[in-house]
């Protein structure tokens, strides 16, 4: 059965709420010495949930995975700081966060270089799932996630294709 691609467009106020839900979920798994955002997609929701937790101490791993929707060969594009990996070791709670979690490629990747750490997203799908400690909501693999910052206001057809 050929099953067309479902597309999910989540919207700036949804997200910001749905950010501020994952602060609301682990703020019994802290208190986290950091947060790692991973760069871009990670990068909003991790600065809400610093906000919320109030973590101080922002790092950023810059990690290529995606081709606009492909997911191709994953690149490390910038690494976490050598002094963050040895506070982790030392054993300090270190938080990294995603927007999504997809096949868990890129959080694969993560996790190696910090494997203590706690690891949340705002978006999961199946996957990906073994590779997330904490998310808000679940969809499915078939479902594409268009974020805010990927969209623009324009007129969408209604899901049965008929404008009439």
């Amino acid at each position: 059965m050929n099953q067309k691609q479902k597309n999910f467009p989540v919207t700036w106020d949804q997200f910001h709420r749905d950010s501020r839900a994952l602060a609301w979920r682990l703020q019994g798994e802290g208190p986290f010495a950091a947060v790692v955002a991973i760069a871009r997609g990670g990068l909003v929701p991790a600065t809400i949930v610093a906000r919320e937790l109030n973590i101080r101490n922002v790092e950023t791993v810059s990690v290529k995975s995606y081709d606009h929707q492909n997911q191709g060969e994953i690149k490390v594009l910038k690494a976490i700081s050598p002094d963050l990996i040895a506070r982790a070791k030392a054993g300090e709670k270190i938080l990294i966060v995603d927007d999504l979690v997809d096949t868990g490629a890129t959080a694969r990747v993560v996790r190696d270089m910090l494997p203590g750490a706690h690891f949340a997203t705002v978006y999961a799908k199946p996957k990906g799932l073994d590779m997330v400690d904490t998310f808000i909501t679940e969809v499915s693999q078939d479902t594409w996630i268009f974020f805010p910052w990927d969209l623009d206001v324009a007129y969408v057809a209604p899901i049965s294709g008929e404008t009439d």
